[in-house]
């Protein structure tokens, strides 16, 4: 009965946090508060751009799902730190290059693949490649190149604020940092949350649901960014 009500307890969390994404995804994640400093910030403010990224990640539902996805079936800390270490140098790089390049992206059509990078995930998970499709895509290469597709969306929603260059680089580097260590906050309680349902013998009769779960929640992401994309795109 303990199992069955922790199962409930997943799968409400994974609603709740889909019901949050439908009523804020089209602000592309940026809260008023931060796009008020944004817009104003005329100089290098470090302590508060690490703060943001650090809040960025810790909210940013696309990206916690994808991560889910990725180390639901690693069990040893070092496959964790490999494939976490793909995704975060995958996204560093986009971020960094696409803002101080100027690179521009629809911020719809990224957050588009950022669903469907939860979607894949989940399908891989469930095995549906070998299955359907006879072939396993290199998981690592996957994680890193969808990293950089998540990196290109942190850089798309910083580049709609059209940050001051003097200094550009060390507020994006507090950024990125920040964003770090929110991703680090996050993955140890999702790390902590999955060894504890790991040692329930039924893990793996409720991982085909869960998983299933968390493609829906890579094609709701991906629905409303494409709505967003045809509206206002």
């Amino acid at each position: 009965m303990r199992f069955v009500i922790h199962q409930l307890t997943w799968l409400i969390g994974l609603s709740v946090a889909l019901f949050f994404i439908s009523t804020s995804v089209f602000a592309h994640g940026v809260d008023a508060n931060t796009e008020r400093f944004l817009l104003a910030n005329q100089g290098v403010a470090i302590g508060i751009f690490l703060y943001i990224g650090a809040k960025h990640m810790v909210t940013g539902y696309d990206h916690l799902l994808f991560l889910v996805g990725v180390i639901f079936f690693l069990f040893r800390t070092k496959d964790v730190l490999l494939y976490v270490s793909l995704f975060t140098l995958g996204h560093s790089l986009t971020l960094l290059l696409g803002v101080l390049n100027n690179i521009s992206v629809n911020p719809y059509l990224i957050d588009a693949i950022i669903g469907l990078s939860v979607v894949y995930k989940g399908f891989d998970n469930l095995g549906g490649f070998q299955r359907l499709l006879g072939f396993q895509p290199n998981t690592k290469m996957a994680v890193m190149i969808f990293g950089l597709f998540h990196g290109f969306g942190l850089a798309t929603k910083l580049q709609k604020f059209h940050l001051p260059q003097a200094d550009l680089w060390k507020n994006l580097l507090a950024f990125n940092v920040g964003v770090e260590l929110g991703q680090f906050i996050a993955l140890v309680f999702i790390v902590i949350a999955l060894n504890f349902w790991r040692r329930s013998q039924r893990f793996y009769a409720f991982a085909t649901a869960t998983n299933t779960l968390l493609m829906t929640g890579g094609f709701v992401l991906f629905g409303f960014q494409m709505t967003g994309y045809l509206i206002k795109g």
